[in-house]
């Protein structure tokens, strides 16, 4: 599998390229920001963006969706939940002084449970709200891809419109710890970690 990650906007969050290196198809993951950049990166490695997932509706994850999706074509995906906050992007993003293109709608939502096909690369669909509604994992060949859920050390806010801390704590106890601690976990902003660090030493798990 092709790994890409490339940090984008203001904000700084995480932008995941998955490539699969058969077929050469891929999904981006949370492009927020400077679509030039990962379109730059898609046509370096030789891949065509397939889809384009969502793990949340937040500005700074989705912000590119527009430029990326009209560029390539490819699938917006997100969850039911979450896919009515890609309508308010301008304005969600002006309340933090920034701009950001309303996002198209989903060409189709995702669930728990489901399974995301690209190439040769299947990613299982792990609703973890919390910090939004709709948020998701995304889980695949001993990695996950957890937005803002869960960070190195720390947690995604869940005093936003929609957070609710105690659900964020139980989904990851339950969904993504229970995964195995060898599993890597590549947040939505800042570097990458593993279940078993987070265990031992996040302080909001011990």
């Amino acid at each position: 599998m092709i790994i890409q990650t490339l940090v984008v906007g203001p904000i700084q969050a995480n932008c995941f390229i998955l490539g699969c290196e058969e077929t050469h198809e891929a999904a981006v993951i949370d492009p927020g920001d400077e679509v030039p950049r990962i379109l730059q990166a898609l046509n370096r490695e030789g891949l065509k963006a397939s889809c384009i997932i969502n793990t949340h509706c937040h500005f700074d994850h989705v912000g590119g969706n527009r430029a990326l999706k009209e560029a390539t074509g490819a699938d917006l995906l997100i969850h039911a939940a979450d896919a009515p906050g890609l309508a308010r992007l301008s304005a969600s993003a002006a309340a933090w002084g920034m701009a950001a293109e309303d996002s198209p709608p989903p060409d189709r939502t995702i669930a728990d449970g489901d399974t995301i096909c690209f190439g040769r690369i299947n990613l299982q669909v792990i609703h973890t709200p919390g910090h939004s509604p709709g948020g998701v994992s995304l889980f695949t060949d001993q990695m996950v891809f957890v937005g803002d859920t869960l960070f190195a050390g720390s947690i995604g806010r869940t005093d936003f419109p929609g957070g609710d801390y105690e659900t964020l704590i139980s989904g990851v106890r339950t969904k993504l710890f229970s995964l195995g601690d060898e599993v890597k976990v590549f947040p939505g902003h800042g570097p990458a970690t593993s279940i078993g660090e987070e265990k031992r030493y996040n302080p909001f798990f011990r």
